[in-house]
């Protein structure tokens, strides 16, 4: 209830105060840029919503995919502001970006995936970004004593993530859902990031198995706390048969830290009766690193777990 109220409000604010930006149709779909979305869980941000290639035109509804990082899941500039960020963080990463759009459009041109809405979240960058998305409840006073002894600029009390995720779940989903033809159920509800990103998609699986049918967690950032995250999990994970979750790692640069955590992850799927191929997937990148490019390059590997067609 809360939920469809907020999303309700919402309609009526965001029509009123913030004309989102659109692009056309196009072979490549079009997008929909909201430059600063309203929350009374965290603090406004952009948001921007990739609509499919023929979305336009049809009456069909759309699972949809929801993404962490969001400056950098496009390629597209859709306003200044975001014109003049993206110029920042392409000269801060090389130029480089996921080019979701780009690899949707293609998989479902060669009809490999269903055809979805893809939702990206910018994140508040910096310390806030780490806060939010790092899982609140498994840090335990303990856990934070650790988490500082190894130098990470992250406080108990200072963490945000289950407000992040309420925003997701309460304000954000309920305001698509609203908006867009979606298909709202948990079988067309995904949530995928990299790093501390991947680590928020993994949480959200965890604190909302019946809302994230899936999950996509690359490089997924388990080192913290000497991955205290995965002890947790061991009594607040999902049961099989309901929830789908991709994981992978590189094996360079801060990728090469996350080998022996993936594989202690790994033994808990199983143990919990997860199914590999099936309901989990992890996959290992020889020679590769933590960067957007490298997730890029490999994108087209969890769209598919996740939104891939049935045989």
């Amino acid at each position: 209830m809360l939920g469809r109220t907020f999303a309700a409000v919402l309609l009526v604010v965001l029509g009123a105060t913030v004309a989102p930006a659109e692009s056309s149709d196009s072979a490549n779909g079009s997008f929909v840029h909201y430059e600063s979305f309203p929350s009374s869980r965290v603090e406004p941000r952009p948001v921007d919503v990739w609509l499919p290639p023929g979305y336009t035109g049809s009456g069909e509804r759309y699972p949809v995919v929801y993404m962490h990082d969001g400056q950098m899941v496009f390629d597209k500039p859709t306003s200044p502001f975001t014109s003049l960020w993206r110029r920042i963080m392409g000269w801060y990463y090389g130029g480089i970006f996921w080019d979701v759009n780009k690899t949707m459009a293609r998989l479902i041109h060669e009809e490999k995936i269903r055809s979805a809405i893809v939702v990206s979240i910018w994140n508040s960058p910096g310390v806030k970004r780490r806060n939010e998305y790092m899982p609140q409840k498994p840090v335990t006073e303990e856990v934070s004593r650790l988490i500082k002894a190894e130098g990470a600029d992250i406080a108990r009390d200072e963490i945000t993530s289950d407000n992040y995720l309420k925003f997701l779940v309460e304000e954000l989903k309920p305001f698509i859902d609203a908006t867009y033809r979606t298909k709202s159920d948990r079988e067309n509800t995904f949530i995928m990031g990299s790093s501390m990103g991947g680590m928020i998609s993994a949480y959200a699986i965890s604190e909302y198995p019946d809302v994230f049918g899936g999950a996509g967690c690359l490089s997924t950032h388990w080192p913290l706390g000497d991955g205290a995250v995965i002890d947790w999990y061991e009594n607040h994970w999902p049961q099989p048969g309901t929830n789908r979750v991709y994981f992978d790692y590189g094996t360079e640069s801060l990728d090469a830290e996350y080998e022996p955590y993936q594989l202690k992850m790994d033994a808990l799927m199983r143990k919990k009766g997860f199914v590999e191929g099936d309901d989990w997937m992890t996959q290992r990148f020889e020679g590769e690193d933590h960067s957007p490019r490298a997730w890029r390059e490999r994108l087209h590997i969890p769209l598919t777990f996740l939104l891939g067609k049935s045989e």
